[in-house]
This record gives C-alpha cells, sequence and structure tokens, in this order.
C-alpha cells in the first residue's frame, strides 16, 4: 500500500515544485537544489534503510521521510531569500506545516504519521532530544544521515561552478575569507559537533560539515561516507596550516576506525 502513497508523493513534489517555477532565474537555482538535493536524499536513505533490514511498508516509510525531509525550503526561500534558519525560519517546522496544510499523510496510521511528522521536524536540530527513542529514533537517524551524506556532495558541487551559476543561498550567506575560528577547530579536536552559532566565514562552514562524521549512525553511512570522496574534497578547500591539517587528521582517524 505504501508503494501507492510513494508515487502519490512524487507527483504531489512534482505539482509542488512547479508551483515555484515562475519565481526569478536565482531562485530557480536554489530551487533546483533542493529539487536533487531530495531525490539524493530520497536514494540515501533507501540504502541505509536497507541496511538496517527494513523493507516493505517500513522501508517505503524511510523513503517517505526522505522526500519530504526538506518540504519547507521551498517557502523557506520564497519568504526569505535564504536557508539560513536563524536569519528567517525554521525549514523543518516549516514543512511540518506544508504536510499538515496539504494532507499528505492521509491513508496512513497514526504512528506512522507521527513518525514521519517528528522525522521532518527534528532532522535538523543539533541534538535529538532523549526523549526520543525506538522506532521514532530509527527513522530520525536514518534521515539525518541521508541528510549528511548529500549535503556534504552539495558543497562541494556548488564549489566547483562559477559564481554566476551557483545557488546563491547555499553557503548561507557567511563571507569567503581565509581564516579558521579557534573555537571550531577545538571543538574538531573533542571529536564533537560544531554548533552553527561558531561560524564566521565560509571554512568554518566547511569544518563544521567535517565535524558531521561524528554524528553518523550507521555503518554503511561512515562507508558512504569515505567511498563517495566529498569530505576528502571539502578538506582540499581549507587552507593550510598546523590547526587545520590536526582537525582534517582527527576527522580521517574517526571515519577510519569507523570503517575497520
Amino acid at each position: 500500500m505504501h508503494e501507492e502513497k510513494l508515487r502519490e508523493l512524487e507527483n504531489w513534489l512534482k505539482d509542488y515544485w512547479r508551483s515555484f517555477a515562475g519565481d526569478d532565474a536565482e531562485a530557480g537555482r536554489n530551487y533546483a537544489l533542493k529539487e536533487l538535493h531530495t531525490t539524493k536524499v530520497r536514494d540515501n536513505i533507501r540504502l541505509l534503510a536497507e541496511s538496517t533490514g527494513l523493507s516493505g511498508d517500513r522501508l517505503a516509510l524511510a523513503e517517505i521521510i526522505g522526500l519530504l525531509h526538506d518540504v519547507g525550503r521551498f517557502e523557506q526561500y520564497r519568504r526569505h531569500r535564504t536557508f539560513y534558519d536563524s536569519k528567517s525560519e525554521n525549514h523543518a517546522a516549516l514543512g511540518v506545516r506544508v504536510i499538515r496544510e496539504s494532507r499528505l499523510l492521509e491513508g496512513l496510521t497514526n504512528e506512522e504519521a507521527d513518525i514521519i511528522l517528528q522525522a521532518v521536524g527534528l532532522h535538523n536540530v543539533f541534538r535529538i532530544p532523549a526523549s526520543v527513542s525506538g522506532t521514532h529514533r530509527l527513522y530520525l537517524n536514518l534521515i539525518r544521515d541521508a541528510d549528511k551524506l548529500d549535503i556534504w556532495r552539495v558543497f562541494v558541487d556548488q564549489s566547483l561552478l562559477p559564481d554566476t551559476e551557483q545557488a546563491s543561498a547555499a553557503n548561507l550567506d557567511f563571507p569567503d575569507l581565509p581564516e579558521c575560528s579557534a573555537g571550531v577547530l577545538e571543538c574538531i579536536g573533542r571529536r564533537e559537533m560544531v554548533n552553527l552559532s561558531l561560524l564566521r566565514t565560509v571554512n568554518d562552514f566547511r569544518l563544521l560539515q567535517l565535524s558531521w562524521v561524528f554524528d553518523l549512525h550507521f555503518p554503511v553511512s561512515f562507508k558512504l561516507a569515505r567511498e563517495r570522496g566529498d569530505l576528502a574534497r571539502l578538506g582540499a578547500m581549507l587552507p593550510f596550516s598546523p590547526e587545520v591539517e590536526r582537525s582534517l587528521r582527527t576527522v580521517w582517524e574517526f571515519l577510519g576506525s569507523r570503517c575497520s
């Protein structure tokens, strides 16, 4: 039954995305970024879910979460011209609102709808609340890993494009300066995720993304993170300094230990 729900949501999303097509070219690049990201995250979460043994309707439920996790980004950009939540509004909460108002989860059980809404609503939190457990926590971990795996690709791909072809909101408006903030480097030295509040530059943002390896949950996530090479390409974009090299070594050693 959930395969039918997946097809229904795929068609709804295509129509929803088309409703933003009348905006200007710059907006179009930002919307296209999120459309491709949605497709990739849906593929990622299926891989991760299969690796945990999910199948049938339980697997389809994971794919539904992948399809809907960033549905709030489109209205966020239209309203605020940014993907920076703290300068606009929480895109995850906005996504939950879109899902509810569009009645996208009709036909699912109350438990399934609750799992989806919680996964969408919390996929971007810094730390998962301790109150989230069991099946709810499994799906939330799946979408958080699937999301990270593609965000690394997004920022590598964007950095290789000419300025005129980049999605303007991709770097969250941080200045492209050579500095790396000491607080950011210290977090990585402690094998901790970097908090967005510490960021000052694009290089800090790259380091934050590298620190996400400390918050991956599944063996396949670590394997894909290493095999795809986006982390290595992100690291190569950082300026050389002994402090940066130590941080990179910490990330690579941690990733290697989880892949062995």
